[in-house]
């Protein structure tokens, strides 16, 4: 773990962050990501690896392969539970040198206008929430992720 590092504090408890634990390993945590928003995004996921290190390129094998199923049994799981067309895949890694995968919901009837990992945020119908509502997601997708 890195001392100055947003995720690395993350895993240490130093940050909280909405809802509740999706899924843990040995390589990966899973959780519903923060805004400041009092009514949140519904389905806003985030897969950290949880060594430090900057990038997709260095990942070790093990690593990749739960990074990749994790973010195959969670974008299975909003698409069968919650009305979603479609999950959005995004690492960037220029704020957060830590590898972290954004995955973000569509939702069906989204205009098309919203489609992009932040674009479905500006859109006015959007599935939002408070704190209860995140936490009814997680446990959704936990409970799924159990089953499969």
């Amino acid at each position: 773990m890195s001392e100055k590092c947003f995720i690395c504090d993350k895993h240490r408890g130093k940050i909280n962050t909405s809802g509740i634990t999706i899924y843990e390993d040995d390589y990966v945590y899973v959780g519903h990501i923060d805004s400041n928003d009092q009514l949140k995004y519904i389905g806003h996921i985030m897969i950290d690896l949880k060594r430090h290190v900057p990038t997709l390129g260095d990942m070790t094998m093990e690593e990749a392969s739960a990074f990749g199923i994790i973010m195959a049994k969670i974008s299975a799981a909003l698409m069968k539970l919650d009305g979603v067309e479609h999950v959005y895949a995004l690492v960037s890694g220029n704020s957060v040198p830590h590898l972290h995968m954004h995955l973000v919901a569509r939702y069906i009837n989204t205009p098309k206008k919203y489609w992009g990992p932040m674009a479905v945020y500006d859109w006015e119908d959007a599935p939002r929430g408070d704190e209860n509502e995140v936490i009814e997601l997680c446990n959704r997708l936990k409970i799924y992720l159990e089953g499969h």
